[in-house]
Formats: C-alpha cells, sequence, structure tokens
C-alpha cells in the first residue's frame, strides 16, 4: 500500500474530522487509499513513528494563492478511509510501499467516542503509543520599568 508521512497531530486531526487537506508541494497521479505514518517528530497528541489509519486519496488541486498543492483526503464517515491497528513504520519523502500483510483494520472502524468498545480498544491500543510532552512552560514575568 502507498504511504505517506505525516506529523502526528495532523493524523489525528485528520482522524477526527477536523482537516480533510493536506499541503504539499508536489503532486502525484495515485489516488484511492493511502497509509498515514507518523513522522518520528514528537509533538503532542502523535504518535511518533506509527501508521493508525488509512484515507482515501481522492483529488489534488493546485492552489496558486498559497503555492501548493491541497490533497483531499476523504473524511473518515465516508469514502472508505478507516483506522487499522498501530504498527511501527519509518516514514519517508514522498509516497512509498508498506507491505499489505502489516496492515489489519482495527475492529472499529469510525471514531465513535461515545462507543465504550472503541474508547476502550483506543485506551489500550492507541493511548500508550501517544506522545505528550513533560516540559511545562515557565511563568514569564514581566518588570516593571520606571520611566523617568
Amino acid at each position: 500500500m502507498k504511504a505517506l508521512s505525516i506529523r502526528g497531530d495532523y493524523i489525528r486531526d485528520i482522524i477526527e474530522g477536523r482537516k480533510t487537506i493536506e499541503y504539499r508541494t508536489w503532486q502525484t497521479k495515485y489516488r484511492g487509499p493511502v497509509l498515514l505514518c507518523s513522522t518520528t517528530k514528537k509533538v503532542d497528541g502523535g504518535l511518533p513513528g506509527y501508521a493508525i489509519a488509512v484515507a482515501n486519496l481522492t483529488d489534488i488541486n493546485w492552489n496558486g494563492f498559497n503555492e501548493c498543492y491541497y490533497w483531499h483526503l476523504a473524511p473518515f464517515e465516508k469514502g472508505g478511509s478507516y483506522l487499522i491497528e498501530p504498527i511501527k513504520v519509518k516514514g519517508q519523502l514522498r509516497l512509498f510501499n508498506v507491505t499489505d500483510e502489516l496492515i489489519k483494520p482495527a475492529p472499529f472502524i469510525k471514531v465513535d467516542h461515545d462507543n465504550p468498545k472503541f474508547e476502550k480498544w483506543w485506551q489500550n491500543k492507541v493511548e500508550p503509543l501517544v506522545y505528550h510532552s513533560k516540559k511545562r512552560r515557565k511563568a514569564t514575568t514581566f518588570r516593571k520599568f520606571r520611566i523617568r
């Protein structure tokens, strides 16, 4: 299956339906299922180095205003996008291939936070892989300057 590396927090946004367009500076003639692989960059809410979903790439359009290509991904409610059992994948530039035997659909095809079985699956399979930063921002103190 064709795979695409994306920041982990963006994959989560795609899964939850908040993001349906991925921005790229290049295009491809390929249309169809794309394995979404999280980059190894550690960002809050991401799964660094894991693939968790397959999205359906439906179209690519050039946007001259932003000077990039809009990759249209079908929302998870429609169009062949689905969750998979998390697999460790080393991302690459451009589209790359991942062996189909590694990809196993999750027991829950769509994200449904109201379903207790889905929530249990998510907490047991996905949540342990999610990166949460330990750093806390230091409180900024402002000095008051006297102007004479």
